[in-house]
């Protein structure tokens, strides 16, 4: 310690008084106690900065991970280093971790093992959000293009596309693998994801591509099949402002969760490959706890509103 405290110095002359004179006249001239003088003599090296109070931290606590927990979390983080706290929190209950997730991220930055990322400036919207009330209120659909450096052994320049339905209540996820985007396509996807959520859907938000609507082509005024399709149905279609993806926040933060688990970690040799790989990814995603769901998977949501306890 580099500073110098008017308390440190009090106990320097404090010390040095009883030195020359004795412990009874300084407890009486500094009017203290002589189990005081005695505990700074003890520990007075003729420098002030040996006045200085020590950490009172405790060595050890009632509460603190065992040697068997750090254990079990050191070798979980080693097999799954790409993983970020969350996934890793939940992997870890699951082979009967006890503790928070708080807890967890003390432990990882204590040891080392877990980097404090630097948050990403997030924009404010002055439009008020309106949440979900209730499963099918609003499902957001979107199409992500496939990385190319996930496909392999096919005709170059071939290119894969991932429709994704999500509903915003509970977060449930029907996404499909097409070679092709087009509004056949979209109007077959929104078949099979009508029949794969089980519940009624009410509305159904979308971007202004032209595989969902005709807003902005030469065709504007006519309905695409897309269109049609959720006309027959009853079924409202929302379409997001212009350049504004944050609207449909929800799909693309599942399209990021794709980014990291599932595009970057495999590849593909044909369509029925990416098909089969997707459907197995998807349903991991459905059979995952997510905190704003209250640790409930995607799957459990609708089946917990439908069926209180």
């Amino acid at each position: 310690m580099n500073s110098v405290t008017q308390d440190m110095l009090y106990r320097q002359s404090l010390v040095r008084y009883a030195l020359r004179h004795g412990v009874t006249k300084a407890a009486i001239k500094y009017r203290t106690n002589r189990q005081f003088i005695y505990r700074w003599m003890k520990r007075y090296d003729g420098s002030p900065q040996s006045m200085a109070f020590r950490s009172r931290r405790p060595h050890n606590h009632p509460n603190q991970h065992s040697e068997e927990e750090i254990g079990h979390i050191r070798r979980m983080y080693r097999r799954n280093k790409r993983d970020g706290l969350v996934v890793l929190w939940v992997k870890l209950c699951r082979r009967g971790y006890s503790r928070s997730i708080s807890s967890l991220y003390r432990v990882l930055r204590r040891l080392e093992l877990f980097r404090l990322k630097t948050k990403n400036p997030k924009r404010r919207s002055t439009v008020p959000f309106d949440p979900a009330l209730f499963p099918g209120q609003r499902v957001q659909v979107d199409v992500k293009h496939v990385p190319g450096s996930c496909i392999r052994d096919v005709v170059p320049g071939t290119k894969y596309y991932q429709y994704t339905a999500l509903d915003e209540y509970s977060r449930f996820r029907y996404v499909e693998a097409f070679d092709e985007v087009n509004t056949t396509n979209s109007e077959r996807f929104l078949l099979h994801m009508l029949r794969f959520f089980r519940f009624r859907v009410f509305c159904v938000q979308t971007d202004n591509g032209c595989e969902f609507t005709n807003r902005f082509t030469s065709h504007r005024g006519r309905l695409s099949l897309f269109e049609k399709a959720l006309k027959r149905l009853g079924i409202a279609h929302h379409l997001i402002r212009p350049y504004t993806p944050r609207h449909n926040g929800k799909v693309e933060r599942s399209h990021r969760k794709d980014n990291e688990y599932f595009y970057g970690r495999h590849s593909f040799h044909s369509l029925e490959d990416f098909s089969r790989q997707l459907r197995a990814h998807n349903r991991r995603y459905n059979n995952f706890p997510m905190r704003p769901l209250g640790w409930r998977s995607p799957r459990e949501t609708p089946m917990n509103y439908l069926n209180p306890m």
